[in-house]
């Protein structure tokens, strides 16, 4: 027979053991999020592996410093990707290499993390691609492989992609103009060019992005979880929704699918 006290004991063992269970099963409930978090603030590693991680980050932050040949519009890839894509609901990067090669519905074939950098300065940039061999390519693949740690091949982190916006109404650009002079003018400018010293892109015209990028059709998304920058996620849907119209209304460089894309040849030794 177990004496009273000792069974005390024991049952107090047992209850701490449980709580310690719970909190594992919890802890391992959040591991993926976690994961995402714990990979946007690592710090990067030393060497040549680091440096080129963090030519990667740059090339995403000041991306018209760096890549500046292969950009034509008046914008960073951080216009869309804000916090060098590590924003969850704000052009996350986090987990994205392991969610590649994957099925492109536009482009109507499987492609790579490259390929789609590559997209992104053709139609967000209205710019030229990089060859995917170039040091750019290379070190931005790295850069958002860094990030992608210990996310599940095939599925990479919970979480991080666009909202889902649900507008009662089709999308009103009166309205929509009404929204953009009271929440965004102030820092895009009331003509839409934004304000480069302080980081806000040109939302249309010719310095902007394409008529073939995603956000033409992303927009209500992105605006939803993320604008106003002071204030995000204060819009209503319909709001994101109207005011998303009112941009995408103006003129805006348009996409050339026909334009042929051609990189320098490289020597067999090259590979």
């Amino acid at each position: 027979m177990v004496p009273p006290s000792f069974r005390g004991l024991l049952l107090g063992f047992i209850c701490s053991f449980a709580l310690v269970a719970g909190a594992d099963v919890r802890a391992a409930g959040s591991a993926v999020p976690d994961a995402a978090a714990a990979d946007a603030r690592a710090q990067l590693p030393s060497g040549p592996e680091g440096e080129l991680i963090r030519y990667g980050r740059d090339l995403i932050t000041h991306t018209r410093k760096y890549a500046s040949k292969y950009v034509k519009a008046g914008m960073d890839c951080s216009a869309c990707h804000i916090d060098a894509g590590t924003k969850p609901r704000g052009g996350s990067l986090l987990g994205i290499y392991a969610k590649f090669p994957q099925w492109n519905q536009r482009a109507k074939r499987f492609i790579a993390l490259q390929d789609r950098l590559q997209e992104c300065f053709l139609y967000s940039e209205n710019g030229y691609a990089p060859p995917a061999n170039s040091r750019e390519i290379i070190a931005m693949t790295a850069y958002i492989a860094w990030l992608s740690r210990g996310a599940p091949v095939g599925q990479g982190f919970p979480n991080q992609g666009f909202v889902t916006v649900h507008a009662a109404a089709p999308p009103n650009k009166a309205a929509g103009a009404k929204i953009f002079a009271a929440k965004c003018a102030a820092c895009h400018g009331a003509d839409g060019q934004g304000n480069d010293s302080a980081g806000f892109p040109p939302l249309w015209g010719p310095k902007s992005f394409n008529s073939g990028a995603g956000m033409n059709t992303k927009m209500p998304a992105f605006v939803k979880a993320n604008m106003p920058p002071t204030a995000p996620g204060s819009l209503t849907d319909q709001e994101a929704v109207d005011v998303s119209a009112y941009v995408l209304s103006h003129p805006r460089p348009k996409f050339d699918p026909n334009r042929v894309i051609s990189f320098p040849s490289e020597p067999a030794k090259f590979f």
